[in-house]
């Protein structure tokens, strides 16, 4: 019986970015083909290209990582045709991206009992582009008074859009005159006034699929130093909270790709922020990690294909997270570990470290002499010269020479 060949094709479909698409097609190459269930699967990529389409047209691409539809609706509305027609597999879905939106972030979390500051949704400053505007606001708008509100919050807070993006339009309010600055500023934005904690580590976790990376974050530092290379800067309770955090959010609303932003003060976890569209995999950015971010994602993606894993269109099991958030005879401990037991199921983690071991046991030392070769070198060389002025291409170029280096050497002397 002749074998089985299966071909899976995945699209990229990209905004202004070129480092990440181009280490995911190298180390994709490294995968080679993959012996399952009697068949042999190759999988490619390629980007996607931007074209009219007849919503009956096929689409050839099995997986899509999208990085452009959260702002470009044209290829938004190709997405979901792709999903609804052709099954083909997303990540992440545009159907969730209303809830990519924060608020409704927000909200689902507090349901289900996470330390969320306190947070307030307040009315637009200027009026929306709507001619019934000036009607509903004067028969239905209640007037509020802004001062009492942040009053009441304490200062300092954070006022924030609710769609938020990043750090658009975010503001660190320390009085009331900064109060009023910042809601003037806001203009159509529709902002919620956020209370601050008082916290020892920012962490910053970056979730695809089943692997989580939690990063000791300094958001006030320029981004090529935002993230510290910092191991076990948690205490091991926050550390695997903010874990936690990170995967349940994903599988609660059906993200397979985003990051998440926590306030850490002791063991307490304080998210903040866990709704990113296109979450950042720059190298430029993620330095040391950013060998770790992309061969996670070739690994999940390698995964759902050969697998036949199905994409959700939407949140998938909310209810099944409401009945433990509401059980009031589960502690809070108790709940996030039952959280993290359906986040478990929902993305096969054990299935999938399984399956990695048995098909891609050869990909970490593979990815290793990657990154140590001149091919990732020219990579990294060809971004700095394209995000930093001539003068200071060196001093760039051997700072994430430095860091991607160390990652080697901290693999290999694992």
């Amino acid at each position: 019986m002749a074998n089985d060949v299966r071909t899976h094709l995945i699209g990229l479909l990209l905004g202004a970015e070129e480092d990440w698409p181009r280490a995911f097609e190298s180390i994709m190459s490294l995968v080679g083909p993959v012996q399952a269930d009697g068949a042999t699967h190759s999988i490619s990529s390629e980007r996607v290209r931007i074209h009219p389409f007849d919503l009956t047209d096929p689409v050839r691409h099995s997986l899509v990582i999208d990085r452009l539809a959260y702002w470009y609706y044209h290829p938004r509305e190709w997405l979901k045709k792709a999903s609804l027609m052709n099954d083909t597999y997303l990540l992440n879905s545009p159907f969730t991206f209303q809830s990519m939106e924060k608020h409704s972030a927000y909200v689902a979390m507090l349901r289900l009992g996470m330390k969320i500051p306190k947070t307030v949704l307040v009315p637009y400053k200027n009026p929306v582009d709507n001619v019934r505007w000036a009607y509903t606001a004067s028969k239905y708008n209640d007037p509020f008074d802004l001062e009492t509100i942040a009053a009441d919050i304490g200062y300092p807070l954070f006022m924030k859009p609710f769609d938020g993006g990043g750090w658009r339009g975010v503001s660190k309010v320390k009085d009331v005159e900064g109060l009023h600055r910042a809601y003037d500023e806001s203009g159509n934005m529709l902002m919620h006034l956020q209370a601050t904690v008082d916290y020892d580590k920012f962490a910053r976790a970056l979730t695809i699929g089943p692997e989580t990376m939690v990063m000791d974050f300094r958001p006030d530092e320029p981004m090529h130093n935002r993230y510290a290379v910092t191991h076990d800067f948690l205490s091991p309770q926050a550390g695997w909270e903010a874990e936690t955090v990170s995967k349940v959010v994903n599988a609660f609303f059906g993200w397979e790709f985003n990051s998440a932003e926590m306030l850490v003060a002791g063991d307490e976890v304080y998210p903040i922020d866990y709704a990113n569209a296109c979450p950042d995999v720059a190298i430029n950015s993620l330095h040391y990690y950013f060998p770790w971010a992309i061969t996670a994602l070739v690994r999940w993606s390698a995964y759902c294909l050969v697998t036949g894993r199905k994409s959700a269109i939407g949140v998938r099991h909310p209810r099944d997270y409401f009945a433990i958030g509401d059980d009031p005879d589960r502690t809070y401990t108790e709940k996030m570990q039952a959280y993290r037991e359906l986040a478990d199921a929902e993305f096969e983690t054990d299935r999938y470290w399984e399956w990695c071991e048995q098909h891609l046991s050869h990909l970490p030392e593979r990815v290793m002499d990657w990154v140590a070769s001149e091919d990732f070198d020219r990579l990294l060389v060809d971004t700095v010269r394209g995000h930093y002025p001539a003068h200071e291409h060196e001093k760039f170029i051997a700072h994430f020479r430095g860091l991607t280096g160390m990652w080697v050497t901290d693999q290999r002397a694992r």
